[in-house]
């Protein structure tokens, strides 16, 4: 029982809270706001911004850039608003614009990013060829399923539900489930009759 209720206190003592020197270092730290111990990868932590009340889960990597220091055109970089949940061992990984709503939760392992290899030269190792950026918006109220993707130049609606294990790229409507791979719209709520399948792309 002591060496339990030991290990909870040194996980709470290394938890990093708005009144930590580590939060200091970041563009914005809410109040109420925790990234719980351990954290993840951290980088460029001044060009991120995170609301209040928003629990980021451990494991879990924030990043603007790839390595410290280096020259970045945007700021922020990351944006995570209020009320938030991030779920264990995700990744946010950012190098130019991605901006998460208020009232979102992730599963664990969900990976969002806003820059993707290419491959435009045959030719070329695809490692060495310039990457590719596109902002990703994700509108407040959605929730991203364990083990989802989200692929530069995405843009999610307000209260969406993103499945386990998708892939999404593309602009996705608001009120609506999108599952698979690629992510496709499977339900949409529509006033007056509710959620309803969507079939083909044809709402029942």
């Amino acid at each position: 029982m002591l060496v339990r209720r030991s290990s909870r206190w040194a996980r709470l003592a290394a938890s990093i809270g708005p009144d930590d020197p580590e939060a200091r270092q970041f563009g914005a730290f809410g109040r109420g706001s925790c990234l719980v111990f351990p954290q993840g990868t951290i980088l460029n932590a001044d060009r991120i911004q995170i609301g209040e009340d928003t629990i980021v889960g451990p494991y879990a990597s924030l990043t603007a850039g790839m390595v410290e220091g280096q020259e970045i055109l945007s700021d922020p970089v990351v944006k995570i608003g209020s009320r938030c949940l991030i779920g264990r061992g995700s990744h946010i990984v950012g190098h130019w614009n991605i901006d998460i709503g208020d009232d979102i939760q992730t599963g664990p392992y969900v990976y969002i990013t806003d820059q993707n290899h290419s491959y435009a030269d045959p030719d070329e190792p695809i490692g060495s060829q310039i990457p590719t950026e596109a902002p990703v918006r994700i509108g407040s109220g959605s929730w991203l399923g364990a083990n989802a993707v989200i692929l530069p130049g995405t843009t999610i609606g307000e209260h969406v539900v993103v499945a386990a294990g998708a892939v999404v790229r593309g602009d996705i409507p608001d009120h609506c489930v999108v599952a698979g791979v690629p992510a496709k719209i499977v339900r949409r709520f529509a006033a007056g009759s509710g959620w309803a399948p969507v079939v083909d792309g044809v709402q029942a």
